[in-house]
């Protein structure tokens, strides 16, 4: 499965995007919202169930960013909220594919190809 992910952009601190990640095919796969800001390891934002009924959050983004998605469509969103500039990075979709650490990369698989946010101060 290939995965395109689009959304980002450039936003002022407390503002709000939201990011879609749109799958080739229909996918019943768990999948997660992964960032990486520069000089920085990849790390874990957001974790959503194949059915979309159980959902995950790293805790700097819990209660600002919400992961729902639209099986019908073959898109996971990210919605973002009160932005802030540590926010800054670019962010990934994957598929879950292993089971072992649900915020772990190593357990994703078929990675979109990122879509940059800038949160100005």
């Amino acid at each position: 499965v290939q995965l395109q992910a689009s959304g980002g952009g450039l936003v002022q601190a407390g503002g709000s995007l939201r990011l879609s990640c749109v799958a080739s095919r229909r996918t019943s796969q768990s999948m997660g919202w992964f960032r990486q800001a520069p000089r920085k390891e990849r790390e874990f934002v957001a974790f959503i169930s194949g059915s979309g009924g159980s959902t995950l959050y790293a805790d700097s983004v819990k209660g600002r960013f919400t992961i729902s998605r639209d099986n019908a469509r073959n898109t996971v969103y990210l919605q973002m909220n009160n932005l802030k500039p540590e926010d800054t990075a670019v962010y990934y979709c994957a598929v879950r594919a292993w089971f072992y650490s649900v915020s772990s990369v190593n357990d994703y698989d078929y990675w979109g190809q990122g879509t940059l946010v800038t949160v100005s101060s």
